[in-house]
């Protein structure tokens, strides 16, 4: 074991999706809950800056999109230059791995699940991901071992350590779209192919269960996405807000946290949502190793909903999923409609 007494700074590398990294929050909780005074510099990709910027327990973001793109020379005084006593490799990376020892940062945590640890991690845990019955959360919180935390909280405690609140105030253009007399719902169609995804008729299904009069209804999605939607966005009801593409990160987080419900697939968004407290309600196909027990939002307002059973005829060919695809418009519309 490190002793922690020792380590002014860790850093925790993730250079991973948005979902992955807020997921990868409550092991920083953790550290800043038992020992304080340890700093935490949290490495990832620029796409996910402004998630890592909005959580308490960082004290610092370091580009790991910056970091591959200098020589190997420049790379090692980039690391070097934090100062850190000890890296947590969350996400195996080779490169990063192997940048972490030439920088001789001291104390490097890793699984032995990965070959080249062996040779990069001089601090090893061992840790199985693909056979583990934990939550990815957990999971993340298992590698705390080597620096002497070795409680796991479960599901219903673990959102006590996210700390997702440093966030933007939302521009008064956007803030208008919230309407404080409804229940205010984003629907997140798609998961830029990064999950399996409920159909849009289901979509169209629970819009039409959802009065107009009760609840405020608004599609969410990248500029990408907004195009792939465009057509089916255009045969909504009117009273249906369309906001695909407008908000940047920022201020899109600060929009969902002034809403009431976010219903996604497994994707960003959803975790987003659930990490904020409000209303995530996440659809989920029963296949491992994306079914909820792995992937399921965490947060005090947070539902996954997957049909019981055990499947996996659909994986090597997705778009014949049909298992996500029973969950019904019905079941969302009545966690909805309960608030």
């Amino acid at each position: 074991m490190v002793e922690p007494n020792n380590i002014k700074k860790i850093i925790i590398s993730r250079a991973d999706a948005i979902g992955d990294v807020l997921l990868t929050f409550p092991m920083c909780g953790m550290i800043k809950k038992k020992y304080p005074h340890i700093k935490i510099s949290f490495l990832g990709k620029t796409y996910t800056e402004a998630i890592i910027n909005s959580c308490e327990h960082i004290d610092e973001f370091i580009n790991a999109d910056v970091l591959f793109k200098k020589n190997k020379k420049e790379a090692v005084q980039m690391l070097q230059s934090f100062g850190a006593d000890a890296i947590i490799h969350v996400f195996p990376n080779k490169q990063i791995a192997r940048l972490a020892k030439k920088a001789k940062i001291k104390n490097r945590i890793g699984t032995t699940n990965r070959v080249f640890h062996w040779t990069t991690v001089n601090k090893l845990v061992k840790l199985s991901r693909k056979n583990s019955d934990l939550h990815e959360s957990q999971l993340n919180i298992k590698l705390l071992s080597a620096i002497g935390i070795n409680e796991i909280p479960t599901l219903d405690e673990i959102h006590q350590y996210i700390g997702f609140t440093k966030l933007e105030k939302l521009d008064s253009t956007f803030e208008k779209l919230i309407d404080s007399n409804k229940i205010n719902v984003i629907l997140h169609p798609k998961s830029n192919a990064s999950a399996r995804e409920w159909s849009l008729d289901n979509f169209n299904s629970l819009i039409g269960l959802l009065p107009k009069e009760k609840v405020n209804i608004l599609i969410s999605g990248t500029e990408k996405e907004k195009l792939i939607l465009k057509d089916w966005i255009q045969k909504l009801p009117s009273h249906v807000s369309d906001i695909t593409g407008l908000l940047s990160l920022p201020q899109f987080i600060s929009f969902i946290n002034e809403s009431d419900f976010l219903v996604a697939a497994s994707t960003g968004p959803l975790h987003i949502a659930s990490s904020l407290g409000i209303g995530a309600i996440g659809i989920y196909p029963p296949i491992k190793p994306m079914h909820p027990a792995r992937w399921q939002p965490i947060g005090k307002n947070a539902k996954a909903l997957v049909i019981n059973k055990s499947c996996s005829d659909c994986r090597k060919n997705p778009q014949s999923c049909i298992c996500i695809n029973q969950i019904t418009a019905q079941q969302v519309a009545e966690i909805i409609l309960k608030k």
